[in-house]
């Protein structure tokens, strides 16, 4: 991945957020975890938005070829060969398909076979419905077949692919809100059992003049007093769950809405970053409020 602009200015505040919190705040673990975690979720955020417009931009292709197939069943059912469809489709507008389009106009324009140009095509693009269409449609104008209505047929075929994704989508909706509910709920949960049930606890590793290390040797001589565990290493593990939880269950969101993990991973940036400010800046606010 090619790092942009956005990236490079999310890298430097990071950057610049971390030293400072390095600087001043490294004595206080609670709010030197919460800085760390502003600038973890600076210096990520700008490549899961590159990817929310990528996976736009993919949406968008999907939806382009869909027309652009529309209108080379409608030139080629004319009588117009497909070559000379192709190059009088790349004058008009397909929004992020034009590039594309222009190249294989241009490829057939310098003598390369349709069939070759649909395959390179198919690979510039690099979507998997779009894959298939072009496959059936490069068969059959090599075979010489009714390509008119192998290229109807194509389009019907992603329509529906699309119209299933949207189906779905919609269909599934309240389950990933759901989702997002039941895990702030969750956090909830650990941060009561944090605040109020885990500082109970605190003092446990001492029992009296003995400690939990001295009753495996209570055989031995008298036992010593040992450290006492304290309500933060024990609310620690808490943090770990929390972020691995954020993290599969937004993966788990992504592969159930839209059919993909790498959808996901916005889910997991958002639940993640969420859970982990949440959590050390619960903290961080009781500590000094």
């Amino acid at each position: 991945m090619r790092l942009k602009k956005m990236h490079w200015v999310g890298i430097i505040f990071s950057v610049i957020i971390a030293g400072v919190d390095t600087l001043f705040f490294l004595g206080d673990s609670n709010l030197f975890l919460f800085l760390l975690g502003i600038a973890a979720g600076i210096v990520a955020l700008p490549f899961v938005i590159g990817l929310i417009l990528e996976n736009k931009r993919e949406q968008e292709i999907s939806d382009m070829f869909l027309e652009f197939s529309r209108n080379l069943a409608e030139s080629v059912a004319t009588g117009t060969p497909i070559s000379k469809s192709i190059i009088n489709m790349s004058r008009k507008n397909y929004g992020s398909l034009n590039l594309y389009i222009a190249k294989l106009s241009n490829q057939i324009s310098l003598g390369i076979p349709v069939n070759q140009a649909l395959h390179n095509f198919a690979y510039d693009v690099d979507s998997p419905v779009i894959s298939r269409a072009i496959t059936l449609i490069s068969e059959a104008e090599r075979a010489g077949g009714e390509i008119d209505y192998i290229l109807e047929s194509s389009a019907k075929a992603i329509s529906e692919v699309e119209k299933l994704k949207k189906e779905r989508q919609s269909s599934i909706y309240n389950l990933v809100v759901q989702g997002y509910i039941i895990f702030f709920i969750f956090i909830g949960i650990m941060l009561v059992m944090e605040f109020k049930i885990l500082p109970l606890t605190a003092g446990i590793g001492s029992i009296g003049s003995f400690s939990l290390s001295s009753i495996t040797s209570i055989a031995d001589t008298s036992a010593s007093t040992g450290p006492a565990i304290s309500a933060q290493e024990l609310a620690r593990p808490f943090l770990y769950l929390l972020l691995s939880q954020g993290f599969f269950a937004g993966l788990t969101i992504g592969k159930i809405t839209e059919g993909s993990m790498k959808a996901g991973i916005k889910h997991s940036f958002i639940l993640t970053i969420a859970a982990f400010l949440i959590s050390t800046g619960a903290e961080a606010t009781r500590r000094y409020f």
